[in-house]
């Protein structure tokens, strides 16, 4: 997600100040994207300077921003915006899973079962979460951690079709699909059975 534009489209409730801004986005996200003071500083500074946000002369220190009529205009029009997925995400988890398949010397399949543990637990975790949460009307919280339960799950089958994948290359004769010979694109296929149907 844009910080910039979560942090502009929280202010249109309310003039705060950068640790209350801070504090109400992560409430809001479950702190699935931490931030730090320096980052809303920054982006507050941004904002001024493009005339989304002003210092509120009624404030005290520290300094409270609101948002300008600019401002306004930017969080309405970026409600209606659907999310840009031109662009890939930089995963951590397949680019490293990419890297080491393209890497001999590498165990792939300690890789994949250590990730997948540990995208398990934190399944769990986040379904505790959930379940023992203090605050059940909270529509925005429970589904953000909805969101990322679904997508620990969705990461959780994605490592079993990867081991799959790769463990059907390794017992194919010549070089493993999903090896150096062939690079990551081999165990990418997430439609295997097509390949075979066209045939």
């Amino acid at each position: 997600m844009s910080v910039r534009d979560g942090l502009l489209a929280i202010l249109t409730d309310r003039p705060m100040h950068a640790y209350e801004l801070r504090g109400e986005f992560e409430r809001r996200t479950t702190s699935a994207w931490p931030l730090n003071m320096g980052q809303v500083t920054v982006t507050l500074g941004s904002l001024v300077k493009a005339g989304l946000a002003e210092p509120d002369p009624d404030g005290d220190t520290p300094v409270r921003y609101r948002v300008t009529d600019t401002g306004r205009a930017q969080v309405r029009a970026w409600w209606l915006e659907a999310a840009d997925r031109a662009t890939p995400a930089r995963e951590e988890v397949s680019i490293k899973l990419a890297l080491a398949i393209g890497d001999p010397s590498v165990d792939v399949a300690t890789v994949i079962a250590s990730q997948r543990a540990a995208t398990v637990s934190a399944m769990h975790d986040l379904t505790r979460l959930k379940r023992d949460a203090k605050v059940p009307d909270d529509l925005g919280w429970r589904l953000t951690l909805d969101r990322m339960i679904f997508a620990a799950d969705a990461e959780v089958r994605w490592l079993d079709h990867v081991r799959e994948q790769v463990a059907r290359g390794r017992t194919r004769s010549g070089p493993a699909r999903g090896t150096a010979a062939d690079g990551p694109a081999a165990v990418a296929d997430p439609h295997p059975e097509a390949e075979r149907t066209s045939r």
